[in-house]
C-alpha cells in the first residue's frame, strides 16, 4: 500500500498582519514579517476504495462521500473538502482516497494552523497526482482553496509563510506576493529563540469577524484605524532591519509598538484578559509582545532579555497562562511517499 504524506510548519507573525488583506493590500501594498516554528500540520493520503473519506485525528471527526457525490460545506472539515473538490475538478482523479489530518495546534490558535493544514494537504495531493509545484504555486493554490473554494475570509501571509518556511519578509503588491527570505546570523536566531516566550492565553479567536471589522474600518477611511494599519506596515520594515542587524532589544521595543498599533485597527483584537496578561509580562521585564494572529485569543509571544525570561514566565503562570516551548525552523512544506 502506497501512502502519501506531507507536513508544513506553523508560524508566528511578528508584524504587518492585516496589511495582507484585501482591499488594503491592493490600494497601499502590504508587508508582513514572520517565522515558522517547530509545530506542524500533517496530511496523509491513502489511495483506494470507492469513496472520499476525511478524518481529523485531533477532533475525532470524519466525513465520507461517494466519488460522484457533491461535497456539502456544513462546518465539518470544510477546508479539507474544499481542497479535495478543487483538485478533483482541476486535475481529476478517479479512485477513492482516505485523508487523515493532524495538527499540533487547534484552529483559532493564532499560529496559522488552518492554513498550514491546507498547505500540507495541497502538498500531499500534488505529490499523489504527480503535479510539480514550487512553494509559490503551493501557497497560491492553498490560498485559492481557502479563500475562494471554502469562502473563508483572511489574508495571504499564512500560506506563503508555511509553504516557504524560515524567517521571511513577505510583500504584497499588485495582486502578487514576493517572499524575501531573511539571512539572519545564527547567533541572532539563537538569541531571539532563547528570549522568546510563547504563551497560550486561551479563548479561540474568530479571525473572520475581526478581519471584517478591520476592512470595514479601512473602507470607511476611519482615520485612526487606517493610520494604525499604515504604522504596522512601517514597523514590519523597521523590525526586519533590526533582525538583520541582530538588534534584539530594538526588535522587542518595536514589537511593543506594533501591538499598540494593532489594537487600534479594530474592536475585538484585545480584551481585558489579554491586556492584563500583557501588562503582567511587561511589568516582569518583557520588552514587547503581541497575539500571533488576528486577535481575540490564542497564543501570545513576548520578546524578553534572556536574563528576565524566567521572571516573565512566572508572571504569566501567576496569571493563569500556559507556557509553551518553541524553536524556529527553516523547513517549509515537505511531502513524501511511504
Amino acid at each position: 500500500m502506497t501512502v502519501y504524506r506531507a507536513r508544513t510548519p506553523l508560524r508566528i507573525s511578528f508584524a504587518g498582519g492585516g496589511t495582507d488583506v484585501s482591499p488594503y493590500r491592493e490600494e497601499r501594498g502590504g508587508a508582513v514579517l514572520s517565522a515558522t516554528i517547530n509545530r506542524w500540520a500533517y496530511a496523509t493520503l491513502i489511495p483506494g476504495g470507492d469513496r472520499l473519506e476525511v478524518e481529523s485525528v485531533d477532533y475525532d471527526v470524519s466525513v465520507s462521500y461517494q466519488l460522484d457525490q457533491e461535497m456539502v460545506f456544513d462546518g465539518q472539515l470544510d477546508l479539507a473538502k474544499a481542497a479535495l473538490a478543487y483538485f478533483r475538478r482541476t486535475y481529476g482523479f478517479q479512485e477513492g482516497l482516505r485523508v487523515r489530518l493532524h495538527n499540533d495546534a487547534p484552529p483559532g490558535s493564532g499560529l496559522g494552523s488552518s492554513s498550514a493544514m491546507v498547505v500540507a494537504l495541497t502538498g500531499a495531493l500534488s505529490t499523489y497526482l504527480n503535479i510539480n509545484m514550487d512553494p509559490y504555486a503551493v501557497a497560491q493554490t492553498a490560498y485559492t482553496i481557502e479563500r475562494n473554494e471554502a469562502g473563508i475570509k483572511g489574508g495571504q501571509q499564512d500560506q506563503y509563510a508555511t509553504s516557504f518556511g524560515g524567517f521571511n519578509f513577505i510583500e504584497f503588491e499588485h495582486g502578487e506576493a514576493v517572499v524575501n527570505p531573511l539571512r539572519l546570523r545564527t547567533e541572532t536566531v539563537y538569541e531571539l529563540e532563547y528570549g522568546l516566550v510563547l504563551a497560550y492565553v486561551g479563548g479561540q479567536h474568530f479571525s473572520g469577524h475581526i478581519i471584517d471589522k478591520q476592512m470595514e474600518n479601512f473602507i470607511a477611511k476611519r482615520v485612526d484605524a487606517v493610520a494604525a494599519m499604515d504604522r504596522i506596515k512601517e514597523l514590519a520594515y523597521e523590525m526586519k532591519r533590526a533582525l538583520l542587524l541582530g538588534e534584539i532589544g530594538t526588535f522587542g521595543a518595536l514589537l511593543d509598538q506594533a501591538w499598540q498599533a494593532k489594537k487600534r485597527m479594530a474592536e475585538g483584537i484585545t480584551n481585558s484578559r489579554i491586556d492584563a496578561v500583557y501588562d503582567a509580562a511587561k511589568s516582569a521585564g518583557a520588552l514587547g509582545g503581541k497575539l500571533s494572529g488576528a486577535g481575540g485569543g490564542g497564543f501570545m509571544f513576548f520578546v524578553v532579555d534572556p536574563e528576565q525570561r524566567f521572571a516573565v514566565q512566572d508572571a504569566l503562570k501567576t496569571n493563569g497562562v500556559e507556557i509553551a516551548n518553541l524553536a524556529f525552523t527553516e523547513e517549509g512544506m515537505r511531502s513524501w511517499i511511504v
